[in-house]
């Protein structure tokens, strides 16, 4: 008998600190950097976001995250036997934020210590991040490799924004989503489809990195917004389409899009191409801004906790990020 995945519970968590727009732009103009309310809603679609405390890393965010989904599906740590952690803005250079967040998680009580040794390791595709890692867990379940996994999307994008630049840092936020994976006779997740193209390594990056005590390059990100807009709309349907093929399934079978929550241009230009309703569109990005590898969690864990995404419907995860990556996921919840 076929082995396959479905997800048995979501969960999310967002820093306590909420910034609307009129709060951005208030400390933006003490720093001389204009903005407004109006400017950012219209070529964006956002009205606030939340920053992590200074104290706060991407593996305390992932852990709040990690208990809800863990609650939502009746489990514990220690039934967990695989970690992947999307995220672009790691706790340290290395190791990585999932055997962090796993230590983390093992704290949380006697029996979560049965979680030590389970497999654990970050994936790095930023925006795309919870797709593939979705996808790797997947294809691990599938063959035998684990039989429950936590899935995360983690990211603390406010380290890494230049708030001398208005045009890109008024689009994130911090955030953490994860879902429990687990094995099923029955199919979950029916088909993704990932891609990557490096010729586009520039339009939106952090160049810089670590070398001799020191940081070598820009550590803040860089983003051709018109290029990046281009390449998105493009590629997220062609994502979507090719895993539809795969599935045997049409647009018509979707109930609900869950696209990267990166600008609601981009969302309501991949719904118009896939001739859906941008009732059936999944959007927190006016509430959450732009929260990289965790904005498909998150908007996924706020659809089925307010009832708007409910047990056997299916649905379509999708995300476009810097590298030039993309990809998507079709799965029955």
């Amino acid at each position: 008998m076929r082995r396959y995945s479905r997800i048995a519970g979501t969960g999310s968590y967002l820093p306590p600190r909420r910034l609307s727009n009129a709060d951005l732009a208030a400390e933006l103009a003490a720093k001389g950097v204009e903005t407004s309310d109006e400017w950012i809603v219209e070529r964006t679609g956002i009205r606030a976001r939340h920053f992590a405390a200074p104290d706060v890393g991407s593996s305390d965010l992932a852990l709040q995250a990690c208990l809800r989904a863990l609650e939502a599906a009746g489990l514990g740590a220690q039934d967990i036997d695989l970690i992947v952690v999307a995220t672009s803005t790691p706790d340290m250079v290395f190791p990585s934020t999932a055997c962090i967040l796993q230590q983390k998680l093992a704290q949380t009580s006697d029996a979560a210590q049965g979680i030590l040794g389970a497999p654990a390791f970050d994936v790095q595709a930023v925006c795309s991040g919870f797709v593939y890692a979705l996808t790797v867990a997947d294809a691990m379940i599938q063959t035998g490799s684990a039989r429950r996994a936590l899935v995360v999307g983690s990211e603390v994008f406010s380290r890494i924004l230049d708030f001398n630049d208005r045009t890109t840092c008024v689009l994130f936020g911090d955030g953490a989503g994860a879902v429990v994976l687990e094995a099923s006779d029955t199919p979950g997740i029916l088909a993704s489809d990932l891609h990557a193209d490096g010729r586009h390594v520039g339009i939106l990056c952090v160049p810089g990195n670590v070398a001799g005590g020191q940081i070598l390059g820009d550590p803040l990100l860089k983003m051709d917004g018109q290029a990046v807009f281009k390449l998105a709309v493009g590629v997220l349907e062609s994502a979507a389409r090719a895993t539809l093929a795969k599935a045997g399934k049409t647009e018509a079978d979707i109930d609900w899009l869950i696209p990267h929550q990166a600008n609601i241009r981009i969302m309501q230009g991949t719904a118009r191409k896939l001739k859906m309703s941008m009732d059936k569109v999944m959007v927190t990005v006016d509430q959450h801004g732009n929260t990289s590898a965790a904005s498909i969690p998150l908007a996924l864990d706020a659809g089925v906790r307010s009832g708007r995404i409910t047990p056997g419907q299916t649905l379509m995860l999708e995300g476009v990020g810097g590298g030039f990556t993309w990809g998507a996921v079709l799965l029955n919840l």
